[in-house]
């Protein structure tokens, strides 16, 4: 059935190689993943919008993702990777091209010492959120819990939200930890959204135990809860080297479908995570 403004939060385009162009320090390299594809897997998921996310690869040249907004004719919004030097002119005009937010990602390099990167991801929190609060955007961050988790006092004080990837790379699914008690202070005072997304990169691969705390969040605050695919699961194949095309992970749109389902077990959760929360985050 298909689902009226609903929205997948997190998709990747990847555009033709001689077009756009990937940055020679990437960390993996994707096959294409276009508008018709993209569009393909949002009629197998019965929804109708997106919020393309700019991949790592294409570092700050955000060109494949605004192109692949055009063509999407007002059904999809996204989010930028952006240099902080970038001028208020250059935000104004990707704001009216469907940009909502600023996507921060500790992550995909690689680089794991906490202290340095809670340090590099303060200073990038506290240096966009005045910028961004004019526009009404949204700070997107992809980054180990731990550095998450060592900014939260400055994330509670931003004046915008800040949205977390893939369940915030939660780790405990018991909640009984320190980290997952100051995620759940920063939820249930509303300063983060959470997105329902990619359990493959969760720490907790157990899939009843992050069913339970899907509902654990659910149940705290279900109107800053987004749900995503992930899609098209980029992946860097073991033996394979940055440089080389690595196949896109192997997950149906039936297995995303359950899992959705499963999360969202009734039609009020499922119109507020895939229909409302999106449609004001992202002001479609």
């Amino acid at each position: 059935m298909m689902r009226t403004g609903g929205c997948d939060t997190h998709v990747h385009v990847v555009g033709d190689a001689h077009t756009y162009t990937m940055v020679d320090e990437r960390q993996y390299t994707p096959g294409p993943a276009p508008v018709s594809a993209l569009q393909a897997h949002l009629q197998n998921q019965g929804l109708t919008r997106a919020v393309i996310i700019q991949p790592s690869v294409y570092g700050t040249d955000n060109q494949c993702m605004l192109d692949a907004l055009h063509a999407m004719q007002g059904q999809a919004r996204g989010v930028a990777v952006l240099d902080t030097q970038t001028p208020k002119a250059s935000l104004q005009t990707m704001d009216a091209q469907g940009v909502r937010g600023v996507r921060l990602n500790l992550e995909s390099s690689g680089a794991h010492d906490v202290a340095l990167n809670a340090e590099v991801l303060r200073k990038a929190l506290q240096t966009w959120a005045p910028r961004l609060a004019e526009l009404g955007w949204h700070i997107q961050v992809y980054a180990p819990l731990a550095v998450t988790v060592a900014c939260a006092a400055c994330i509670h004080q931003l004046p915008v939200p800040v949205v977390l990837d893939h369940f915030a790379l939660w780790a405990d699914a018991s909640c009984a930890s320190p980290e997952s008690s100051s995620l759940l202070q920063l939820l249930e005072a509303g300063r983060i959204y959470i997105k329902l997304s990619a359990s493959y990169r969760s720490p907790i691969q157990d899939a009843s135990a992050l069913l339970a705390l899907s509902q654990r969040l659910l149940a705290i605050r279900p109107d800053r809860l987004l749900w995503a695919s992930d899609w098209p699961h980029t992946n860097r194949e073991p033996g394979k080297g940055p440089h080389e095309v690595s196949r896109y992970r192997a997950i149906s749109a039936k297995s995303l479908r359950h899992e959705r389902k499963q999360w969202l077990p009734n039609t009020q959760l499922q119109q507020q995570v895939l229909v409302d929360n999106p449609s004001r985050l992202y002001r479609f």
